[in-house]
Order: structure tokens, then C-alpha cells, then sequence
């Protein structure tokens, strides 16, 4: 909790609960200073990329998120100077600003931004990474999608990822998905490499390519443990 008092000694109370620590791992880490330095500060701005990144982190670790065209609403009662920085205020996470920074992150590379960070968690943790885990899992969206049908994008690269109908594991067949690859450390389950692919991939078949990837991406001496699907002809 905090507590401001103005000259008349009314008191202002806000909130911080669990997003105190999470802030504050953020800090640690350097994640805003490292959104800043790839995606460069553009002056003047109310708040910099990094900050919104923050903002979005302890949206999504919060208890109940919000959606962009709501975000600003998540830090109403909230002490969003503690959390974010000084002078900040919560109408400027509107999602004109939110998108164009999502934009610039992607044209940046989300994977080259990762990396950094998860260098950057690895060295001041001191996590241990010689034994690591890959699984993946599937997420379901709600809507049409017609990306399978979509040829314009056929020669895209690198090639868009398709929406579609694959195993749940959410128990929702009826809906499209889509799936993510993980690995994570075996020293605290922190995540080191992440990759987002289409709703009918099959582990059988992506589960190499995975361990290529991460090999390729971190040169980490380390002993890969997954489930059955990892062993195929």
C-alpha cells in the first residue's frame, strides 16, 4: 500500500500487492532499460517503450488483466509511479501508444529481445543450465481465421503461422489454436527459448527442430529432457 498526503493532510491510498515484487524483478533484471536500448527512446515522450513493456508484464501477472482497449483502467487505485516511474499516469497507457510499441518490438525481432533478457536472467541468478525441458502446449482463440485460406500471404517470410484446428490440450476441439514451443531451465523453471507455431503442428515432428533451434540461438552445454514424443524414428 501507499500513501501520499498533500498539504491539507488528505491522504490518497493506493495499491501495489504482489506487483510490488514483480516490478522489482523487473528492475533487476534491466528489462525496461534493455526494451529502451533496442527499441530506442524517441523524445519527447510521455513514457518510453520499456515502461509500457513493464506496464504490460504486470497487466498480465496481475490478478485480473485487461484487455489494450482497457489497460489504462488495470492501474486505476494502483501506485503506477511506484510500479513504473515518476510523473507517470495511467491514461498514458492507451492502446494507440500500447500498439505502436507491440509494432516496433516486432519489427525489432521478439526473439532477439527474449534472448536478452534471458541472458541477462540467466547471469544475475546464476542459473544452472546444464539440464533444461521442452514441452509445448496449445492455446484456443475464438473466432474465424481464415488464414488457411489466405493465399496472400503464402510468400511471406518468415512464413506466418496458421490459426487452425489441431489437439487441444485445453479440452476444446470445437475451437482453432495455436501452439507454443518452451524450455526452461530445470534450476527454478525459468524460461530460455520460446517459439509460437500453427494449431495442428505435431510434437513428434517440431520437437527437433526445437532442440536446433535452441542450440543454434544459446551456446548452452545442455542435456534435453522431454516426454515421449521427443523419440520417434
Amino acid at each position: 500500500m501507499n500513501i501520499k498526503k498533500d498539504e491539507k493532510m488528505s491522504i490518497e491510498v493506493t495499491n501495489i500487492d504482489h506487483l510490488g515484487l514483480v516490478a522489482g524483478i523487473i528492475d533487476e533484471i534491466g528489462i525496461e532499460q534493455k526494451i529502451n536500448q533496442l527499441l530506442g527512446e524517441q523524445l519527447p515522450e510521455k513514457i518510453t517503450g520499456g515502461q509500457v513493456v513493464k506496464g504490460m508484464v504486470l497487466n498480465g501477472l496481475g490478478l485480473v488483466s485487461s484487455p489494450l482497449y482497457l489497460f489504462s483502467r488495470f492501474f486505476e487505485g494502483k501506485a503506477i509511479e511506484h510500479l513504473i516511474g515518476t510523473g507517470v499516469k495511467t491514461e498514458y497507457f492507451n492502446d494507440d501508444k500500447l500498439g505502436r510499441v507491440l509494432d516496433q518490438l516486432d519489427h525489432k525481432g521478439l526473439n532477439e529481445i527474449f534472448m536478452s533478457v534471458v541472458l541477462e536472467a540467466v547471469k544475475i541468478y546464476e542459473l544452472e543450465t546444464s539440464t533444461v525441458h521442452l514441452d509445448s502446449t496449445s492455446f484456443h482463440v475464438h473466432g474465424d481465421y481464415h488464414t488457411e485460406e489466405d493465399e496472400s500471404i503464402e510468400n511471406l517470410e518468415p512464413k506466418p503461422i496458421k490459426i487452425t484446428y489441431g489437439y487441444s490440450r485445453d479440452k476444446r476441439p470445437d475451437l482453432k489454436q495455436f501452439m507454443m514451443d518452451l524450455i526452461c531451465t530445470n534450476d527454478g523453471d525459468v524460461p530460455l527459448w520460446i517459439r509460437i507455431g500453427s494449431g495442428n503442428e505435431s510434437d513428434q515432428k517440431q520437437f527437433v527442430q526445437a532442440m536446433k533451434g535452441f542450440k543454434n540461438q544459446l551456446n548452452f552445454d545442455s542435456l534435453m529432457v522431454a516426454d515421449s514424443a521427443l523419440y520417434t524414428q
